[in-house]
């Protein structure tokens, strides 16, 4: 769920911050759970990443289709790898206070699909580009007294 799905007053879409565009139900997993277990995850929602979260929900990595990928390339086993062995640890992120310029600058240069959202190095919550959209078409709508 977007917050913007129940935007309760107008507001320009360059003021929106991460905290009401981003998905709030986010997908996650451990150090320790298995590639099998992530790519399970991956498949079953139908997402292409997902955030490691330790025991406190700090973001400590990620995982992406490319990273199981690779491992099937060398003939391994996704079972007998770990999240903790192939995600990514430097992880590009936002705050949720962070506007909607600054996200889509750091999804452009950085070529990315989406960016998880953290307070307090918690993870709260994630931005694609297509929640941004959503978030332009809901802030700028006709319907608004």
């Amino acid at each position: 769920m977007r917050r913007t799905d129940y935007l309760t007053e107008k507001r320009p879409f360059h003021q929106l911050p991460a905290s009401l565009v981003m998905e709030q139900e986010v997908k996650f997993c451990r150090a320790s759970d298995s590639g099998r277990n992530v790519a399970l995850q991956l498949t079953q929602y139908n997402i292409g990443s997902l955030p490691v979260v330790d025991d406190k929900g700090a973001l400590v990595g990620l995982v992406t289709e490319f990273d199981l990928l690779d491992i099937l390339l060398k003939d391994k086993d996704l079972k007998d790898v770990r999240a903790e062995q192939i995600m990514t640890r430097d992880v590009k992120f936002v705050r949720e206070d962070t506007l909607v310029d600054e996200i889509i600058r750091l999804l452009e240069n950085d070529h990315l699909i989406r960016v998880p959202v953290v307070k307090d190095c918690k993870l709260t919550g994630i931005v694609a580009r297509r929640d941004i959209l959503f978030g332009y078409i809901k802030s700028t709508a006709e319907y608004w007294p």
